[in-house]
């Protein structure tokens, strides 16, 4: 889009909002069933409940239609939290059996009772039952775990200085890490140079200096144009990782001064410190080095001098040419296909997305000699996941903070998860099973349970109308249910109020006092 944009935080404070206020009313409606009275939600609620549900609708649909790959997002998530997720299901389930109980209860329909029952059975046994069909790597025993994933720079060290600018990889290499990761593009005098975007608009000054240019492709500047842009202030102002409020200030000026970086010079920096994945950036067709971009960047790497081996060559054109002239090269691809495939094309890393790949496919290709590569990896709960999986490298933006984990934040062999599993079912079907049983002897002999004598039961022990006034409908109420062939009926109240008894008599005759 030519400029950064954190879109996804609106998008977070709004399903927060929607979310915590659809939690308080179902707790409020809990609370409501809890205490037997009517749940009357006001026609605000109403409007509301129909815009967040409106709004919750658009906006999946939109996500969907716009990152639908995201959605693979989900499993990995799942694998990440099953275990909890289980646990804290169970707890709410089996909180809720007081209130499932206490409804069962008071239910005079055999159907009625037999309908609530068995749907509630139903969610509690598929809750018992699904940890079956959720497996996660992490799942394993610490004897088979891997050594942990190797780290390359994505783009150097981009949370911590401007992306592809020298500063970023000098941090890279600060971070002792493993390797960097580097987009290459060809100026319209033939030096190649580092830039991600089809367009410098996003990571330079470009719209100040050149604003009639600055939706041209970046390969169209000369060198000596691309000098003159600032490739450092766009981080401080965008602030695009939240961290450049933590830089020293000799680092904060160091940034600020960031100029478009050459491969050149990044490769003086990697050379003997790390490895580096370089991939291209397509030229337009009428670039005067459009069919011989891969001689002059071949040209560059083998004169910086660093080792044939420390450079993974990702671009699938001219693979054949780059074997030839640069034989010591790892060829990468960012294409998956089976395994056979890629060691027939002499391919010895895949570079994927994290969410493409499965633990199988990287047990497969493991088996095959084949390096792993997942991309772009920046939390510490992913990096995990990744790790028990079998992942040999990730490319992260946070290679600072991955560096640091030195352990799967949880790692369950099968026999314990098996036994928290089991364990966890067991007390929660004990504790609802005693909760229906009381429930039932506590509330099981009650007929009805009609509005005034929850109203009665719950009001102040004081004198006042309001409370006469509920006695009185409590009167009625139980006279109206059946109560014309008793003899007699009294009603004491430690208020002090005291009701004479009341003779049986006709309908018509009947009269009630009220002292």
């Amino acid at each position: 889009m030519g400029y950064w944009s954190d879109w996804s935080i609106p998008i977070l404070v709004t399903a927060a909002a929607g979310f915590t206020y659809i939690t308080t009313l179902l707790i409020l409606a809990l609370c409501h069933i809890a205490v037997g009275q009517q749940m009357n939600l006001h026609w605000l609620h109403k409007v509301g409940l129909m815009v967040t549900l409106m709004a919750t609708v658009v906006t999946v649909s939109s996500i969907a239609q716009l990152w639908d790959d995201e959605w693979e997002m989900v499993v990995i998530s799942i694998q990440a939290t099953a275990p909890f997720l289980h646990i804290g299901a169970l707890a709410v389930v089996t909180a809720l059996s007081w209130l499932i109980a206490g409804q069962f209860a008071r239910m005079e329909k055999a159907t009625s009772q037999m309908l609530m029952f068995t749907t509630y059975f139903a969610v509690l046994v598929a809750l018992y039952l699904i940890p079956l069909t959720v497996s996660s790597p992490c799942i394993m025993e610490k004897k088979d775990l891997g050594p942990k994933p190797a780290i390359i720079g994505h783009r150097g060290a981009p949370m911590l200085a401007p992306e592809n600018t020298l500063m970023s990889f000098q941090k890279a290499v600060e971070q002792k890490t493993y390797g960097v990761q580097a987009d290459i593009t060809i100026s319209y005098d033939g030096v190649p140079f580092l830039m991600h975007d089809r367009t410098l608009r996003r990571t330079t000054n470009v719209k100040k200096v050149f604003p009639e240019r600055a939706k041209e492709h970046s390969s169209m500047f000369n060198w000596t144009d691309l000098e003159r842009l600032n490739a450092g202030e766009w981080f401080l102002e965008s602030d695009p990782f939240w961290t450049a409020g933590s830089l020293s200030d000799s680092d904060y000026l160091q940034a600020a001064n960031q100029s478009v970086c050459k491969l050149a010079d990044m490769l003086q920096i990697a050379k003997d410190n790390t490895s580096v994945i370089l991939n291209f950036q397509d030229l337009p067709h009428d670039h005067p080095y459009y069919s011989t971009y891969i001689n002059i960047t071949l040209q560059t790497i083998l004169e910086s001098g660093i080792q044939q081996q420390a450079v993974m060559w990702l671009p699938n054109t001219e693979r054949q040419l780059v074997r030839q002239i640069a034989p010591g090269f790892r060829q990468t691809s960012d294409i998956k296909v089976d395994a056979a495939r890629l060691r027939d094309k002499g391919i010895k890393l895949l570079t994927l997305r994290y969410t493409k790949v499965t633990h199988e496919d990287i047990r497969e290709y493991t088996a095959a000699n084949l390096s792993v590569n997942l991309y772009v990896v920046n939390e510490p709960w992913l990096y995990s996941i990744l790790w028990c999986a079998g992942v040999q490298s990730v490319t992260s933006d946070s290679s600072q903070i991955l560096s640091k984990v030195p352990f799967p934040i949880w790692l369950l062999p099968p026999e314990e998860y098996n036994l928290i599993w089991i364990t966890a079912d067991l007390i929660s079907f004990t504790i609802i099973v005693g909760v229906f049983i009381f429930q039932k002897w506590r509330l099981g002999s009650i007929r009805t349970y009609n509005p005034e004598q929850i109203m009665l039961s719950a009001a102040v022990r004081r004198s006042s109308r309001d409370v006469k006034i509920m006695k009185e409908k409590l009167i009625f109420s139980e006279i109206n249910s059946g109560m014309e062939n008793a003899d007699d009926l009294s009603l004491y109240s430690e208020n002090g109020y005291s009701n004479e008894a009341i003779a049986p008599m006709g309908r018509r005759d009947m009269k009630l006092r009220v002292d």
